[in-house]
């Protein structure tokens, strides 16, 4: 199954766009942390952005992040990024999720 447009993918997702000031703060995070995450630009995109719509109870937030494990953030602070990454690195680490 495909990470895009999945509530449950390998790998953390981020559902941006250009012009959007908190992706590229999330995006910075990402960098800084030397997390590896797919970015998927709603820009030209339907079904990444009808996914986002359904996510988000008809809004078109974003970031939407979605963890391995299913752990969604919507405009998360760098906080509660770096608490949704360390449980996404040690269910890794544990096999568990």
């Amino acid at each position: 199954m495909s990470d895009l447009c999945n509530k449950t993918p390998s790998q953390i997702v981020m559902y941006t766009t250009e012009s959007c000031p908190d992706c590229l703060r999330a995006k910075a995070f990402f960098e800084a942390e030397r997390i590896d995450y797919l970015k998927v630009g709603l820009e030209n995109n339907p079904e990444a952005t009808d996914f986002v719509i359904a996510i988000n109870n008809g809004y078109r937030s974003v970031p939407t992040i979605i963890f391995p494990g299913g752990t969604i953030l919507v405009e998360p602070s760098w906080e509660e990024l770096k608490i949704a990454a360390g449980k996404a690195n040690s269910s890794k680490l544990t096999g568990s999720q």
